[in-house]
């Protein structure tokens, strides 16, 4: 389940991964981190009403003169292009949710999220050095929790965004299914932002090969 760090302790952090857990986690990084892109070149880049003067100017050196809407109109294309590449990103997201269920039934025993949070729970009743990194890990497995709760609502509020016209309870409840999957998004991105921080730190301190444990599987775990 687990191997020792650099200072001979047994670091509960460095753990073997399942080649279908790396694969999934590397796939859902790159799938999470191409929809905050696509978020921020709508929100900025793309943003229809920053592009209005932009588009007037390029069509005017063509000798094509159009108004502020017609500009609008444009710009928005452009805008609704990016969204739409958001929406078939976050289809890829609602099929890694629902991947990662189905890999955490059949995985091996051991490599259970439930049975590897029991072992530690396991460990903390038990004298060790080491405790205090063990209430860490379990503190980190807690916000996993956290972290697939946001994942959960992002891709069930965006799908209802993404068939508000199919469904009327989606249609209906547009505004705050858009407030609710906004919100949550954000939130997600931070979660992102500080497990990066977080395995950098741990990399470079007590858990050296946590992040190569996600690429080679810290098979020497076994």
């Amino acid at each position: 389940m687990t191997k020792k760090s650099q200072t001979g302790e047994t670091s509960p952090f460095l753990q073997r991964h399942t080649v279908l857990i790396r694969i999934w986690h590397w796939l859902t990084f790159l799938t999470i981190a191409s929809l905050m892109i696509t978020v921020l070149l709508a929100s900025t880049a793309l943003k229809p009403r920053q592009n209005i003067k932009f588009v007037q100017e390029r069509l005017a050196n063509k000798g094509v003169t159009v108004t502020d809407e017609q500009a609008f109109s444009v710009a928005h294309g452009y805008d609704d292009k990016m969204w739409d590449v958001h929406k078939l990103i976050g289809y890829g997201l609602a099929f890694l949710l629902l991947s990662r269920f189905l890999i955490e039934v059949v995985q091996p025993n051991g490599d259970k999220i439930r049975t590897r949070i029991k072992a530690a729970l396991k460990l903390t009743t038990t004298p060790t050095d080491n405790l205090k990194e063990i209430k860490h890990y379990l503190l980190v497995k807690r916000g996993y929790l956290i972290f697939y709760l946001l994942l959960l609502t992002v891709v069930f509020t965006g799908l209802g965004l993404a068939f508000e016209h199919d469904l009327a309870f989606f249609d209906q409840n547009h505004r705050l299914i858009k407030k609710v999957h906004e919100f949550c998004q954000y939130l997600m991105y931070g979660y992102v932002f500080i497990h990066l921080c977080g395995v950098i730190i741990a990399d470079n301190r007590h858990a050296k090969g946590i992040v190569s444990g996600m690429i080679n599987g810290n098979e020497e775990g076994k």
